[in-house]
């Protein structure tokens, strides 16, 4: 009886699907030996948060090149040609996108950039206001210094705090006072100068421990304030 089908013998078929493992094998390994077994250096270590801030949304990421919220150097749209596709925007939204909009762009989707900023700043906010706070003073919210004012005026406060701080670094002529780091970080570490470079105060006065809180007192005439693995500074 012959073993011949509609379709062919099974024979047939068995040989096609080892062709067709092989084919994949060979795809497979040109594919990992195209990157010359090169590895990445891993990036470089960060300051901390606040221990208690939610995993980074890989979706809050902003593009390299975009500066959301950032007012266009360029042509922008006039005000009377803020109109969106559909619908139409509010007061508050009108005066957020107000030059803003370079030409040729859809005012939707400057408004979404906004909106995606002030919902970032609310679900930090929402677990933990000092990291919200500190992202707003570190840059990692962009945009969100000129979203809350119309966009979501309920976190005037967090934007309040960040205002009157400043972020890891060095800085020149701070203002004298108590700072509180928003971070757990047990590297963090600061020293003031000045102006003839020398040292005027400079902390922690221990290594710190974690979940410890590293503040820093700024002496009057103060030239420079640097710090190191803090993540930002608040009033204490």
């Amino acid at each position: 009886m012959s073993t011949t089908g509609k379709y062919g013998s099974p024979l047939m078929y068995r040989r096609s699907a080892a062709a067709a493992v092989l084919l994949a094998a060979a795809l497979t390994l040109t594919a990992c030996s195209s990157d010359g077994g090169a590895k990445a250096d891993p990036a470089p270590g960060k300051p901390k948060p606040p221990a208690s801030a939610p995993a980074p949304d890989p979706a809050d990421s902003p593009a390299a090149s975009a500066s959301p919220g950032a007012k266009p150097s360029g042509p922008v749209l006039p005000d009377s040609k803020l109109v969106p596709k559909t619908g139409s925007f509010t007061e508050t939204e009108k005066k957020y996108l107000s030059g803003r909009v370079p030409e040729k762009m859809d005012p939707a989707a400057v408004l979404q950039t906004g909106q995606e900023s002030c919902q970032r700043v609310e679900r930090t906010a929402k677990h933990d206001k000092d990291a919200a706070t500190g992202a707003i003073v570190a840059g990692e919210i962009p945009g969100a210094k000129d979203a809350i004012p119309y966009l979501c005026p309920e976190q005037k406060p967090i934007l309040a705090a960040a205002e009157k701080g400043f972020g890891d670094g060095r800085h020149q002529s701070p203002a004298a006072g108590t700072y509180r780091a928003l971070t757990q970080s047990t590297s963090c570490s600061w020293e003031a100068k000045g102006k003839d470079g020398s040292v005027l105060a400079s902390g922690p006065e221990a290594p710190p421990k974690a979940g410890d809180k590293i503040t820093a007192t700024i002496p009057a005439g103060t030239a420079e304030f640097s710090s190191t693995a803090c993540y930002a500074w608040i009033p204490a």
